[in-house]
């Protein structure tokens, strides 16, 4: 009997586009932190929640949790409590909410990623962790891996 090979998908940036949350931003708060020394977006609460998928995200993550024991696994602000309850809240809305979902209950938040033993990571940085994952990390967004497109391809051929 095959093994399915374990994946971790990232949130921001990979199957989330982040930017389209600070698009959503009253423009009063959006000034607000664009005004700060450190602006950090992802502290305003509610933020997470506002956020829409990257371009062919949904049907990706989908289509590789058909072949692999896959796992969002991403991290949430230390100072925004609000994006850990929105975190889970966007999956359940883009991914589904019941069984039949290929993210049910399959939702890791940590500032470890490298605890999660796993084949593959999909990240767009490699901080976190990430750079001492010990499987294979595909670094989103990068030329060799611009788009979903381009990392199914390559993840369906070496799974």
């Amino acid at each position: 009997m095959d093994m399915m090979r374990t994946l971790y998908v990232d949130m921001d940036n990979v199957i989330v586009d982040f930017k389209s949350g600070i698009e959503r931003l009253p423009d009063e708060i959006r000034q607000q932190v664009e005004a700060q020394d450190d602006p950090a977006f992802d502290d305003v609460p509610g933020i997470f929640s506002l956020m829409d998928p990257m371009p062919g995200a949904i049907e990706s993550f989908a289509r590789l949790a058909a072949v692999f024991d896959t796992y969002i696994l991403s991290t949430a602000p230390w100072n925004n409590p609000s994006a850990w309850s929105d975190k889970l809240l966007w999956v359940k809305r883009h991914l589904g909410d019941g069984p039949s979902s290929p993210a049910y209950k399959r939702l890791f938040l940590s500032h470890h990623k490298n605890l999660n033993a796993g084949d593959f990571i999909i990240d767009d940085r490699t901080t976190k962790g990430v750079d001492r994952f010990g499987g294979t990390h595909i670094h989103f967004g990068t030329p060799a891996f611009p788009d979903w497109e381009t990392v199914c391809e390559h993840l369906l051929t070496v799974r």
